[in-house]
């Protein structure tokens, strides 16, 4: 899995989804249940921390 993230900021859903081979509503299912990072409400919009998806790559990738 190529990790086409920055370090630091913030990442919408579509980016996440491009390196997290899952669907929409997967995604927000494992939010729901604290499988996946919650996200971050600005102006309207949902993000989420690109170090919280970082770290949840790598913890994928380790097979946690």
């Amino acid at each position: 899995m190529t990790n086409q993230l920055p370090q630091f900021g913030f990442v919408r859903l579509p980016t996440i989804l491009s390196v997290i081979p899952v669907s929409k509503s997967t995604w927000w299912a494992g939010v729901k249940t604290g499988k996946y990072p919650r996200s971050v409400k600005h102006g309207g919009s949902t993000f989420w921390k690109a170090e919280d998806i970082n770290n949840l790559i790598e913890s994928i990738a380790k097979g946690a």
